[in-house]
C-alpha cells in the first residue's frame, strides 16, 4: 500500500489542487451513504416496495444535512468546468470539441446502466417476479441520475452561465418559491428551479475559477448567512427540515430544489471554501492522497452502481435468509438505523465488486499523446493517454490546478 501511495504521489502534477478533489469525493460519498441510509427496500406480501425511515423517525432529519451534498458537487463542477472552458479557449480549442471531451467522462460510464438494468429487468419478469417489484427496483436505480442530466445541461451551459452572477438564479428560485407557495400556485412551471436552484452552486463555483472567493470571510459569509436562512425558513415559512426527499410528504425541497435546499447549499458551500485550507495540507500525506484519488478516478462507477449494490445485497439477503432486520424491515424503530449501520459494510462489498466489473468504462480511450498514469496494483510507467485538461487519472469533472499565486486560506 505504501508504494502504491507513493506511485500515485509521483503522477500528480505539483500544480493539481487536490482539495478540490477531495471535495468532490466528500461529495460523492455524501450522496452515497445518505442513499444507503434513508433508502429502504421493505418485503410485503411477496412484494418489495420503497420506504424511508425519515418518515417514520424524524429524529434522523439531521442526517439529511450531513449527507445531502449536491450542492458541493456543483460548486466543484462549476469551477472546474469555467477552468477547463477557459484553458481550452486559451490553447484555440472550439467549443464542440471541448464540449465532446466533458460530456463523454459523463455519457461513457452511464451507457452500460440502462443495458444491464434491461437484461435484469426482463429477466426478473421471466423469472415470475411481480411487476411492482420489478418497478420500484428500476426507480430506485434511475431516480438519483436526474442529477447527471442537471449537471450535463449546466457543463453544456459554462460558456453562457460561467461570468453570470449567482444572484441571478437565486431571485429565479425566490420568485417561483413565492408564486408556488405565497400563492399557492400550481403548476409545472415550479421545474424552472431544477435549473435554477443547482445553477447558484454552479456559478458561485465559476466566480471561486476566477478567484473572487478566496478569502476566508466570504467562506463565513456563505456558511452562516446561508445556515441562518434555512433556519429561518424552516421555522418559520414552512419549508420541510429534511433536505432530501420523503414518500409521502406533500412539500419535497428537492423535487423541485426550493428556496431552503438552495440556502443550505449556500451555507455548504461556505464550509467547502473553508476547508480548502485543511484539506490542502492534509493531503500532504501520500496516503491520505491516495484515497482521495482512487476514488475519483471511479467516481461516476461509484455514484452510478451504490443503489445497484444495496439492492444485490438485499435480494441475496432474501433469497438466503428470509426478512431479515435493517434490509427488508420497515424503517419505523430505532433498531432499524442500527441494523442498517451493520449492513453498511455488506453494501461497501457489493460496491467494489460493481466497481471492478465496470470500472473500465471511465478509463479514457488512448490516443497519441503521452503521459505518467497510475495502474492499481502496477508500476507506473509512460502509456498512450487521451488529451485532456488535467493528469491523465483525473475523472468527473476534471482536473483543477492550483495556482501558485494564491493564498492557502
Amino acid at each position: 500500500m505504501r508504494d502504491f501511495a507513493r506511485r500515485i504521489e509521483s503522477a500528480t502534477p505539483a500544480d493539481r489542487d487536490r482539495a478540490v478533489d477531495a471535495l468532490r469525493a466528500i461529495a460523492i460519498l455524501g450522496v452515497v451513504l445518505g442513499h444507503w441510509l434513508v433508502t429502504a427496500l421493505v418485503v410485503d406480501s411477496g412484494t418489495v416496495h420503497g420506504a424511508s425511515p425519515l418518515r417514520y423517525l424524524p429524529g434522523l432529519t439531521p442526517a439529511s444535512w450531513l449527507f445531502q451534498t449536491l450542492a458541493v458537487f456543483f460548486l466543484v463542477g462549476g469551477l472546474v468546468g469555467a477552468k477547463s472552458h477557459a484553458g481550452a479557449r486559451a490553447r484555440g480549442e472550439s467549443y464542440g470539441r471541448w464540449l465532446r471531451a466533458r460530456m463523454s467522462r459523463l455519457l461513457r460510464p452511464l451507457a452500460v446502466v440502462p443495458v444491464v438494468w434491461t437484461v435484469a429487468a426482463c429477466a426478473m419478469l421471466a423469472s415470475g417476479v411481480d411487476q411492482d417489484t420489478v418497478r420500484a427496483l428500476c426507480k430506485l436505480v434511475w431516480s438519483p441520475l436526474w442529477f447527471l442530466v442537471v449537471f450535463a445541461a449546466l457543463t453544456a451551459a459554462t460558456p453562457l452561465v460561467a461570468k453570470l452572477h449567482p444572484l441571478w438564479p437565486f431571485a429565479v428560485v425566490l420568485v417561483v418559491d413565492l408564486y408556488r407557495f405565497g400563492l399557492d400556485a400550481r403548476g409545472s412551471f415550479a421545474a424552472v428551479n431544477v435549473a435554477a436552484g443547482w445553477l447558484v452552486p454552479y456559478c458561485l463555483g465559476a466566480a471561486w475559477s476566477r478567484g473572487e472567493l478566496h478569502s476566508r470571510r466570504t467562506g463565513w459569509t456563505l456558511l452562516l448567512g446561508g445556515a441562518a436562512a434555512t433556519a429561518a425558513l424552516v421555522l418559520w415559512a414552512g419549508y420541510p427540515a429534511t433536505m432530501v426527499g420523503v414518500p409521502g410528504v406533500a412539500v419535497s425541497n428537492l423535487d423541485p430544489p426550493t428556496l431552503a435546499v438552495v440556502t443550505f447549499g449556500l451555507a455548504q458551500c461556505g464550509a467547502a471554501l473553508l476547508l480548502i485550507g485543511p484539506l490542502r495540507r492534509a493531503l500532504r500525506r501520500p496516503a491520505l492522497w491516495a484515497v482521495v484519488a482512487t476514488l475519483n478516478l471511479s467516481a461516476m462507477t461509484v455514484f452510478l452502481w451504490h443503489q445497484t449494490a444495496m439492492i444485490a445485497v438485499t435480494a441475496t439477503g432474501l433469497w438466503m435468509g428470509g426478512t431479515l432486520p435493517g434490509l427488508h424491515t420497515v424503517p419505523d424503530e430505532p433498531g432499524w438505523v442500527l441494523a442498517r449501520l451493520a449492513w453498511l459494510p455488506a453494501f461497501a462489498a457489493a460496491l467494489l465488486i460493481c466497481r471492478l466489473a465496470f470500472r473500465s468504462y471511465e478509463r479514457q480511450r488512448p490516443t497519441r499523446t503521452k503521459s505518467l498514469v497510475v495502474r492499481e496494483g502496477r508500476p507506473a510507467r509512460p502509456v498512450a493517454a487521451r488529451r485532456v485538461q488535467g493528469p491523465s487519472w483525473s475523472l468527473l469533472p476534471g482536473g483543477a490546478r492550483h495556482d501558485p499565486n494564491e493564498r492557502p486560506e
